[in-house]
């Protein structure tokens, strides 16, 4: 088997195993990356099990895909199609919490880039 299809397969394996999660009951949203190449496939897929999803582009070759519950889905669009590193310390906090990330370390993430400010980017 060629590597490009090995990687492809094996992404393919893990959308499926995060399906697969969110289906029974162990995440309300999961967050995806995965390659271009791969979004109408995972597309495809999501929309056959009837499963909510928002798509953001990460680069010219990568993109996130968020699913799970339609509630969660929509509070991800609410923030808009920025890059998860612009996101204002609330907005990752309450990913963070959607995605089932440990509480308190969320809050102390959340205090520390509060403390410190989130630091200007550039655009790119």
């Amino acid at each position: 088997m060629n590597l490009v299809l090995s990687i492809k397969r094996c992404a393919m394996t893990v959308l499926m195993h995060h399906i697969y999660e969110y289906k029974k009951g162990l995440r309300n949203l999961v967050l995806h990356t995965m390659s271009t190449a791969d979004r109408i496939q995972a597309e495809i897929r999501l929309q056959h099990q009837h499963i909510a999803y928002h798509v953001c582009v990460v680069s010219e070759t990568k993109i996130n895909i968020f699913f799970g519950a339609a509630q969660c889905v929509e509070v991800v669009r609410k923030f808009g199609d920025k890059r998860l590193n612009r996101f204002t310390p609330e907005e990752d906090f309450i990913l963070g919490i959607m995605l089932g990330y440990d509480r308190l370390q969320q809050c102390n993430r959340y205090l520390q880039r509060c403390q410190n400010g989130v630091p200007d980017l550039i655009a790119v």
